[in-house]
């Protein structure tokens, strides 16, 4: 494996949110004279020896995927980073790699380095006619940092990225790594796990808690994925009353009487955005529905802002500046007037719709999910917030997801709402956001944080929000990695949050 020493001693996350001090930043990449495989299994090496020296200089190693996280998820303060999205290399998969169990189709499988950027998944899976089964917004995440952090998407029948994973190469010791899938869903051969030169583990358990464990369980190296038929999204943006009937869709998912652009048709992504500034002409809602791919339709095409029928609101928001508090309804109101566009029956495979990787002003994004039996409370709490303590120089947005089977999935209620307020940096969204967290609590509503979005999670508030499942995730770590491993994928945000503890 190619190791670049950069001699970068900070580093900065892409939404210019902090600066961390490191020791060194490494760029690596696959042997070019060596094969697919060869290539593959060199880079393996590559990371044990990285973890051996770590561990022999006591030095903190993580993982850097897109950058993309407001958390300092990535980062590890005088410790060494490693960015690994030149390891993307993609594997198609035969039914000689598949276990005779494997109740899926191979041909839906695709094994991936981690590296992979979700861009460059959709583009090699749009040349085999297929697609992933969902992503976020934005798809400039590398695949292990989309899946290691939750992102959620909005395909609210099928769930999270971490949903579409199911088998995990960890590299978990500098003399260990893994093949980890479910026991209940078997996927590879024993032809397979020879390829990779690799230990089968088969648990249900340790599976889960690994899928959402933000570089804390060693090093992702591949995934392998189930895709999907490439498929077409047909997708709507209206202004709608918010009254009885949209609340009664919001808090059930019920489209059995909606008046939507399809009718009571159950979309694919049903999203909610509220201006409070503008309550009475309505909520922005955009709906899409999944349909057969066709050659020959027109793809989207964004606004005159460059804003496009996937983009979520973070797309736009940072380019609010904060102004006298007078001034914010009437400047989010005109942000909104110059960057939101009604539009109908636009068509694009889901790459082309959820494609933003454009990152305008300098943003910040919480985002929390609850069950949808709370949606209704959580959306009047933040207005009548807004009026109590605000005003909030941004907008209230609402998505539906599936729930997660990741231990730590915050997208882990039945049906999950997630409520994203993206707005300017500023101490004032800081402390707006503080505020909504304490309201939340405050109505014994139970919620999650988004893991890589600004939250303020401390001990009490993960055992609040996940019970025992935190503690089953501290002992998958403990059965999984060594002593010395733990230290050296341990930084300073899994400390704060309390998940860092080794078990006698």
């Amino acid at each position: 494996m190619k190791v670049i020493k950069t001699g970068d001693k900070t580093w900065e996350n892409r939404h210019e949110t902090f600066v961390e001090d490191i020791q060194d930043l490494y760029e690596l990449g696959n042997e070019d004279a060596l094969d697919a495989l060869d290539s593959y299994n060199d880079a393996t090496k590559g990371f044990q020896n990285l973890i051996s020296e770590a561990i022999a200089t006591q030095t903190p190693l993580r993982s850097l995927g897109g950058g993309w996280s407001w958390m300092k998820i990535a980062t590890v303060n005088n410790g060494i980073m490693l960015d690994t999205k030149s390891l993307n290399t993609v594997f198609n998969v035969s039914t000689n790699s598949v276990s005779a169990t494997y109740t899926g189709n191979t041909a839906n499988l695709l094994f991936a380095q981690s590296g992979n950027c979700i861009w460059e998944l959709s583009k090699y899976l749009q040349q085999k006619n297929r697609s992933l089964k969902t992503s976020g917004a934005s798809n400039g995440q590398t695949l292990a940092g989309a899946v290691s952090t939750g992102t959620h998407g909005s395909a609210f029948d099928f769930g999270a990225t971490p949903e579409f994973v199911v088998g995990l190469h960890l590299i978990v010791g500098p003399d260990r790594h893994i093949w980890l899938e479910r026991a209940s869903a078997p996927v590879v051969s024993d032809a397979f796990i020879q390829s990779l030169q690799t230990e089968l583990v088969q648990n249900d358990d340790l599976f889960n808690a690994a899928l959402v464990s933000f570089g804390s369980f060693g090093i992702i190296h591949g995934m392998m994925i189930e895709t999907e038929d490439l498929y077409l999204l047909e997708t709507y943006m209206q202004r709608m009353p918010y009254d009885d009937s949209l609340k009664a869709i919001m808090q059930t998912l019920d489209f059995s009487t909606a008046n939507l652009p399809c009718g009571n048709e159950r979309p694919f992504h049903f999203s909610v955005l509220l201006n409070p500034y503008d309550m009475d002409n309505g909520a922005f809602v955009t709906t899409m529905y999944k349909r057969r791919y066709q050659p020959g339709y027109q793809p989207p095409v964004g606004n005159a802002a460059g804003i496009g029928p996937g983009d979520d609101a973070a797309a736009f928001m940072g380019t609010l500046t904060e102004v006298a508090p007078a001034m914010v309804p009437l400047l989010v109101n005109k942000v909104l007037g110059a960057s939101l566009t009604l539009f109908e029956k636009q068509f694009g495979i889901h790459s082309e719709i959820f494609n933003n990787t454009t990152l305008r002003g300098k943003l910040l994004s919480a985002a929390v999910g609850f069950s949808i039996d709370n949606v209704n409370q959580v959306a009047q709490l933040m207005l009548d917030l807004n009026q109590e303590v605000g005003p909030f120089t941004g907008i209230f947005s609402f998505r539906f997801v599936k729930q997660s089977t990741a231990t730590m999935g915050f997208t882990r209620f039945e049906r999950t709402c997630v409520m994203e307020l993206d707005a300017p940096y500023s101490d004032n969204t800081y402390s707006f956001y503080t505020q909504v967290w304490q309201k939340l609590e405050d109505a014994n509503i139970p919620f999650g944080f988004h893991w890589g979005k600004v939250n303020e999670l401390n001990p009490d508030r993960i055992a609040s929000m996940y019970g025992a499942a935190a503690d089953q995730w501290v002992a998958a770590r403990n059965k999984l990695l060594d002593a010395d491993s733990m230290k050296v994928f341990t930084n300073p945000i899994l400390q704060q949050w309390g998940l860092d503890t080794v078990l006698p």
